[in-house]
């Protein structure tokens, strides 16, 4: 028996394809785009994403945890045994997190609302 995630791979695969036998086989024209996000994690903008916490209604506390969960971040660089000092980081959401996804899917969710296509966004 296939698992709900399984169920929601294939249900992304395939919506598309019959949402493109139908366009062809009515005469229109199909375009696709595919955007890779593999390095996408890293450029969001801690400032835009609490503006957009706080348009979806989260605020007072839970917003103020975020804000030092994301204000905390720092890296640092080791090169041949020498470590800089740590830096703010000011972008990106933390991989490997459970946060994180939620937080890059907020971040990513009104793209369709801006463009004028039908999109799919990841399962």
């Amino acid at each position: 028996m296939a698992s709900d995630l399984e169920n929601r791979v294939v249900t992304q695969l395939l919506e598309p394809m019959e949402n493109w036998s139908r366009s062809i086989d009515s005469g229109k024209s199909v375009d696709v785009i595919y955007l890779d996000f593999s390095k996408a994690f890293d450029k969001v903008s801690h400032k835009f994403l609490l503006h957009k916490l706080k348009q979806y209604g989260i605020n007072g506390k839970l917003l103020g945890w975020i804000k030092a969960f994301l204000d905390n971040m720092t890296q640092r660089v080791t090169v041949n045994g020498a470590t800089s000092e740590p830096h703010p980081v000011t972008s990106g959401v933390p991989q490997g997190s459970v946060l994180g996804p939620i937080l890059f899917l907020i971040y990513v969710n009104d793209m369709p609302d801006m463009l004028n296509c039908t999109i799919k966004l990841f399962c």
